[in-house]
């Protein structure tokens, strides 16, 4: 079962409005996440609740970091099977927005991400258990208290070893 991120957000609208500003088609936003045009319109039309999968799927193509989907609002949660992420803290100074997240991966599963925005980049603290991190092809292996930091405008997945993983995740995107 995908489990959505906090019931009553309005990513739906907020898809809408940034696709609008760029310019782009419904079509053409659909092609670039990868997801059905279905799939897209009823997300915008607020008929379907996105997963964490979708949401970063969308983000790329728009340019935005995930904050810019979620509820405005520390505290706020998006998950998938595998990753359940809540938002810590957002800020954006000169022109650069930096989401913090304690994520946690669920024991065996893998976490796939796509490319984040152009210029972002990733860093990720592990506090409990194990993670296996790729990134573009670049294996490394995490456990507590181990850093890693990386450009995130490439694909990326975490791999929770048996007993899964916690960790604090900042994401840093130019606006």
């Amino acid at each position: 079962m995908e489990r959505s991120y906090d019931a009553g957000a309005s990513a739906g609208a907020r898809i809408r409005q940034l696709r609008s500003e760029r310019g782009l088609s419904l079509s053409a936003l659909a092609a670039a996440a990868g997801i059905g045009k279905g799939t897209l319109s009823e997300l915008e039309g607020g008929r379907r609740n996105p997963t964490l999968e979708t949401l970063y799927a969308v983000a790329g193509p728009l340019g935005v970091p995930l904050a810019a989907l979620l509820e405005d609002h520390d505290g706020a949660t998006a998950s998938d099977e595998a990753l359940t992420a809540r938002r810590l803290h957002v800020a954006t100074e000169d022109g650069t927005t930096t989401e913090v997240y304690l994520v946690q991966v669920a024991p065996g599963r893998t976490r796939r991400s796509p490319a984040h925005a152009h210029g972002a980049h990733e860093q990720l603290v592990v506090l409990t258990g194990r993670c296996r991190l790729d990134v573009d092809g670049a294996v490394v292996e995490l456990g507590p208290g181990e850093h890693h930091a990386w450009a995130a405008d490439v694909p990326h997945s975490y791999t929770a070893g048996p007993a899964g993983f916690s960790g604090v995740d900042v994401i840093r995107t130019p606006d």
